[in-house]
């Protein structure tokens, strides 16, 4: 029997939920419902009981959910129980924020890699984990040598295609997006979308 398909819009809700609970883990938390996170999120209790649905049955009529039981589940789903080493592309203003970012650490991701084509910024160390940046030349070699299958493009628009190519022939399966653009690739392979621009330009339709 084929897998069932999940919609696409669900699993963009499960790391939604996943930060949630790991919000309620830190304020010491044992028990929600679906109710509760639902007025923590802005959905509604019955979205989130149709979404968790998809993968099994987390909570108990009456009790609500286990916190710590259903973030492990959510963490398994999303595949972010392991680490997932990560290439960024770009070191330049946004690199560098993307680089210093803490959120990564404890979240599943590891930039261990850095890349950029100015040799003013080729061999400078960046980021948390002190990566030295390497010629984008350098691409495609170092994600077959070091198994790296998640990559972040933070370089001009007119960058973003050919960065997105050679990530794609150096087995990269997910990409992170943050040129504003938007970039081709072969079938097997997820992009996202991070554009602020887009963002507020979403947001201003609401205004007076």
């Amino acid at each position: 029997m084929a897998k069932r398909a999940i919609p696409d819009i669900v699993i963009g809700r499960l790391p939604v939920y996943l930060r949630a609970l790991n919000f309620l883990v830190a304020e010491g938390r044992q028990v929600t419902s679906s109710q509760e996170l639902g007025d923590r999120l802005g959905i509604s209790s019955a979205q989130i009981r149709k979404d968790l649905s998809h993968f099994g049955e987390f909570g108990k009529q009456g009790t609500g959910y286990d916190i710590a039981f259903l973030r492990q589940q959510l963490s398994e789903i999303l595949k972010v129980n392991r680490m997932w080493d990560v290439a960024l592309v770009g070191a330049g203003n946004l690199g560098k924020a993307i680089a210093d970012y803490p959120g990564f650490v404890g979240k599943g991701f590891n930039i261990i890699a850095i890349f950029d084509n100015d040799p003013a910024k080729i061999g400078q160390i960046m980021g948390i984990n002190h990566v030295t940046v390497q010629p984008v030349e350098e691409l495609e070699r170092t994600l077959r040598e070091r198994g790296i299958v998640v990559g972040i493009i933070a370089t001009p628009a007119e960058h973003a295609q050919a960065i997105a190519r050679t990530m794609v022939e150096g087995g990269v399966k997910a990409i992170l997006n943050y040129a504003p653009i938007t970039i081709m690739v072969p079938p097997g392979v997820h992009v996202q979308y991070i554009d602020p621009v887009v963002g507020l330009q979403r947001m201003t339709y609401y205004l007076a």
